[in-house]
């Protein structure tokens, strides 16, 4: 299908436009901008900077991709947004090109769906199916990793990670890694029990729900320290792939600082 620009849109000449695009009325198109097939900017859209849509995105009003990142040690590199496929990113949107800290690259997966005026800083990595609504802000070098959900008007703090298949209660404020498989609320968000509708919804296995279960118990509410978790779920058979994988996690946290295991990355910048 031939690709579909408004009269009153401005697309500089320079960008590349794939077949079967729509970019609708008012839309500002950089000339830095890529938009793969069946990507839909609805209206009043603006791309700037170096920003690649993939395939079958949509965009809504008032969205703002690729600007400046909010960093005042930003030197004016061609510095990245890159954004797969499948995406719904509604009304107020802002997602920030990258500073010059990192790769260079504020990176959005596939198959996301970002609600109104929910931001996402410079240096950002998003994985896939990931979930974030209204008036969510997340602060620079902050990863979310696949499958994670976080509900609306929750602040999280720079170099943050958000774990896969975790969820994050609303007005939280997200000061310290959010471990995976984990439902997470408060401020400061704590984990307060596992995330059972993610692990059900995507078919975990009772047997692997009751191992993470038993390993939060431990965890968080016996605290009883990583170590000697790690022995009473190995000497009752539980240390099963999602429970490796948290401790894991737990453990990447504590290299860290501030409970947060991306701080030793900032450290070595």
């Amino acid at each position: 299908m031939a690709t579909k620009i408004a009269a009153n849109a401005w697309v500089d000449p320079k960008a590349e436009i794939d077949e079967d695009v729509e970019i609708g009325p008012f839309c500002t198109v950089g000339p830095g901008a890529k938009i793969g097939r069946g990507t839909r900017l609805l209206n009043s859209v603006t791309l700037m900077g170096r920003v690649t849509l993939g395939r079958e995105n949509t965009v809504y009003a008032n969205s703002v991709i690729g600007g400046e990142p909010q960093d005042v040690s930003y030197g004016g590199a061609p510095t990245l947004v890159e954004i797969g496929d499948g995406n719904v990113i509604r009304e107020g949107v802002t997602i920030n090109r990258a500073s010059e800290k990192e790769d260079g690259v504020t990176r959005l997966g596939n198959h996301n769906f970002l609600m109104a005026t929910s931001h996402v800083a410079h240096d950002c990595k998003l994985g896939d199916h990931i979930i974030i609504a209204n008036g969510t802000m997340l602060g620079g070098h902050v990863h979310v990793m696949d499958h994670a959900s976080i509900s609306g008007a929750v602040a999280v703090h720079h170099y943050s990670t958000i774990g896969s298949f975790s969820f994050v209660g609303g007005l939280s404020r997200v000061l310290h890694d959010v471990p995976p498989y984990m439902l997470s609320e408060g401020t400061p968000a704590r984990p307060r029990c596992i995330n059972i509708v993610a692990l059900k919804r995507n078919n975990f296995s009772p047997r692997e729900i009751d191992c993470l279960a038993e390993a939060h118990r431990l965890l968080y509410r016996a605290k009883v320290g990583v170590q000697p978790a790690t022995e009473v779920l190995r000497g009752a058979d539980q240390i099963v792939e999602p429970v490796s994988r948290l401790l894991a996690f737990i453990g990447n946290q504590a290299e860290g600082r501030h409970g947060r295991g991306r701080e030793a990355v900032r450290r070595a910048a």
